[in-house]
């Protein structure tokens, strides 16, 4: 825990400016704690409603090497930038790679710029449970857009629809990733779809099987059809186009009045996120809860009950209408 006296001289450098500070803050928050809970009731009075792209896709996909591009095409605009990365944990050691924060160190003498790696934690949606409050932090920090990476974990990764503006899904063409994606239900939630390694031979091909997929969902007059685009990251090939089609969707939210309904939407999610973490760690430390599940779930091994007697009876226990 930190010290009261040590977090509020944290809060002033924050509010000078101070990187060292955002980036002790983050820390706090990864942490966890009644600190934690402090830094957030100090940072939401401050935020703005800093644009947040989300980054998803397959491992492998070149999303960080794309990411890197965009930013400093950003910065070319003059365009401050924050950028969260969440590497998978080890469900082992319970430690990540956090590599991507390697792969982006030349941006370490740029003040525009702010690169953290967060750890999943064995968070099923790809993402980390503290990742809208760390875009809090860049937000009052005054970052002018915020890319989020998550770890591209099938399915799961579509919780990122929840906590962007934009979202832009990154694919290759080797791999039949395109198929997947119709497959994983990238196709619903996908603003942009981005089909990187260009140079490969069936990269086009590729692109057109997913345009033809877009193709076939219905379109209103004020829906924004989503945009394909060929990039290759190592050569920083079409990524203009990448940040020419987030302008264009981020004109359409604001132009369609989407934008607030978008907001409303990421606010929902953290509040109903919020309480199921806290619900699953009071449930976790209920002494109640362990006694009852040590006593049912023998009658479950046994064939006695069914697992849904218990699920009922916990809900009794908890008391939730």
């Amino acid at each position: 825990m930190v010290r009261t006296r040590t977090l509020e001289s944290v809060f002033a450098a924050f509010s000078e400016g101070k990187n060292s500070a955002v980036g002790r803050l983050l820390s706090i928050l990864e942490d966890g704690g009644k600190d934690a809970e402090k830094v957030v009731e100090y940072i939401f009075p401050k935020i703005k409603g800093v644009y947040r792209v989300g980054f998803t896709g397959p491992p492998g996909a070149g999303k960080s090497t794309v990411i890197s591009r965009l930013t400093s095409h950003f910065r070319e605009e003059d365009k401050s930038v924050g950028i969260i990365v969440v590497d998978p944990t080890s469900p082992f050691s319970g430690g990540a790679l956090l590599g991507d924060r390697i792969r982006m160190q030349h941006f370490t003498s740029d003040p525009g710029v702010f690169v953290r790696s967060l750890a999943s934690r064995g968070s099923l949606g790809g993402i980390s449970t503290c990742t809208d409050e760390s875009v809090d932090i860049l937000d009052a920090n005054g970052k002018d857009i915020v890319f989020i990476e998550t770890v591209g974990v099938g399915q799961s990764e579509l919780e990122i629809a929840d906590k962007t503006h934009t979202v832009v899904v990154i694919l290759v063409p080797e791999s039949g990733d395109g198929i997947q994606a119709m497959k994983a239900g990238l196709m619903e939630i996908g603003d942009i779809f981005v089909m990187n390694k260009s140079d490969h031979q069936d990269a086009e091909m590729a692109a057109r099987e997913i345009q033809s997929a877009l193709k076939l969902k219905k379109t209103s007059g004020n829906k924004w059809v989503p945009r394909v685009i060929l990039t290759c990251g190592l050569k920083d090939e079409g990524v203009d186009k990448l940040k020419e089609a987030i302008h264009e969707h981020r004109d359409f939210l604001d132009t369609n009045n989407l934008r607030e309904k978008k907001n409303r939407q990421i606010l929902f999610s953290r509040v109903r996120n919020a309480l199921l973490d806290r619900l699953e760690r009071r449930i976790k430390k209920s002494h109640r809860v362990r006694e009852l599940l040590d006593k049912r779930m023998e009658e479950v091994y046994a064939g006695e009950i069914s697992p849904y007697s218990v699920v009922y009876e916990l809900e009794k226990m908890i008391n939730i209408e």
